[in-house]
């Protein structure tokens, strides 16, 4: 693609991201700076169309660019300040995040929240944090008889972060028998995790009791079950936000799919995980990015650290049609000053 090509997808993406209606070629000459006739700009526009960077809505003589138009304009077109050489700007910038993060008063868990918050208040779409991955393994467990059959496990992990999950049984054990069953428990795999347990047990359940070993069977699954759980916790904030986008919310089988991906969260997840794997800010453009369910959709991710380690990602989730300049500065800074904070929590 020569220059003027590039100028004037350039020009056109950023017209459509400030418009939102198709540009014509009248509207890009006025605005590229390029002195050429409406037929060469016409010219131009069909070859981009038949390279797959920009389309034609039937309703219009004008263009939109394509996911692919998209990617391209943001690996290789964007002009985002760098935060560092970010002048006056970014310096504001970094103090709003930092207020609205509210320093280091706040717990690690409320910090997380008021960073989904901070994004979601500063880019006008939606945030979304996916907390640090927890280690595995549990500091020591308890068991409470509820009824004869039914016996709440209590977890503690090294942190001191407590769990609770009810076990049904098929013996009935008394306050004694569970007494005894976590001190063995806690005495020979504290400290490990419950798959590292399972594999013991595995060995070790015929030297076991048969009360002893159901117990303690039931309890590596329970705990096992409640640490997989407490690791798919993702906070997000401002998804109402996203209605009022007409990208969006245009039609039923849109809003269908946007709240399918909030309440399941799965693609979600594995999009943040992608993006944890990585360093600095990631796009993803929906239509280009099989992780992104909605062809009008980008999420704008960036992983943060706890004392150097990538613990989590956090995001953007918006529309195609997003002010990225503006927005992949708010992510990139909200996770710096998320990682000083909780390093230094």
């Amino acid at each position: 693609m020569d220059e003027r090509s590039k100028t004037l997808l350039k020009t056109l993406i950023e017209r459509y991201i400030a418009e939102g209606q198709p540009v014509g070629s009248r509207t890009l000459s006025r605005y590229s700076g390029l002195d050429l006739s409406p037929a060469t700009i016409r010219n131009v526009m069909s070859d981009l169309e038949e390279m797959g960077f920009i389309s034609s809505p039937h309703t219009s003589a004008g263009r939109i660019p394509t996911p692919r138009g998209y990617r391209l304009f943001v690996d290789t077109m964007l002009t985002v300040k760098a935060i560092e050489r970010g002048g006056v700007e970014m310096t504001e910038l970094a103090g709003q995040i930092q207020g609205q993060l509210g320093g280091q008063q706040l717990g690690p868990q409320r910090m997380i929240t008021a960073a989904a918050r901070t994004l979601s208040n500063l880019s006008h779409f939606a945030g979304v944090v996916m907390t640090p991955r927890r280690a595995q393994s549990f500091r020591q467990i308890e068991f409470m008889r509820l009824s004869d059959k039914r016996i709440l496990l209590i977890i503690v992990s090294p942190e001191g972060d407590v769990q609770n999950r009810i076990i049904q049984t098929e013996l009935s054990y008394t306050p004694a028998q569970l007494i005894e069953a976590a001190n063995f428990f806690n005495a020979h795999y504290g400290g490990m995790s419950f798959d590292a347990v399972r594999d013991h047990l595995r060995v070790e359940l015929r030297d076991l009791r048969r009360d002893m070993s159901q117990l303690m069977q039931a309890a590596v699954e329970a705990g096992s079950s409640a640490m997989e759980e407490e690791d798919d916790h993702v906070f997000i904030s401002g998804e109402r936000k996203l209605l009022e986008v007409e990208d969006l919310a245009s039609s039923m089988d849109k809003l269908r799919r946007l709240f399918d991906m909030f309440e399941h969260k799965t693609s979600l997840l594995q999009l943040l995980d992608v993006s944890s794997h990585a360093q600095g800010v990631q796009i993803f453009i929906g239509g280009e990015s099989q992780l992104v369910p909605l062809e009008d959709m980008a999420v704008i991710t960036a992983p943060y650290e706890v004392d150097g380690q990538i613990v989590g990602t956090l995001g953007v989730i918006g529309p195609t049609r997003m002010a990225y300049e503006r927005v992949i500065p708010i992510v990139d800074i909200t996770a710096r000053l998320l990682s000083s904070a909780l390093s230094q929590n």
